[in-house]
């Protein structure tokens, strides 16, 4: 899931910067949790593309960028978006 976060959001987005972080332990127990992970990530992601975006435009715009892994067993991204 990890590469697939990473594949999709550099093609949209050619950032400047992407760090995707499998946060999926912390979050035993509660809903969406699989054991073996995979399905909470952080994702902190910088590109010109979010230039002049609010922040709920350029959250949309990478959630929606997102949408197969969110059908196929991602749970939750913890994102933070800027520009480059």
């Amino acid at each position: 899931m990890e590469s697939r976060i990473i594949a999709a959001l550099t093609a949209a987005f050619a950032p400047s910067e992407l760090i995707v972080v499998d946060d999926s332990e912390s979050h035993r127990g509660h809903s969406g949790f699989k054991e073996g992970g995979e399905t909470h990530f952080n994702v902190k992601i910088r590109s010109s593309v979010f230039s002049g975006m609010s922040q709920v435009s350029a959250h949309r715009a990478v959630m929606s960028k997102l949408k197969a892994e969110f059908k196929d067993g991602l749970h939750a991204l913890s994102l933070d978006v800027g520009e480059a």
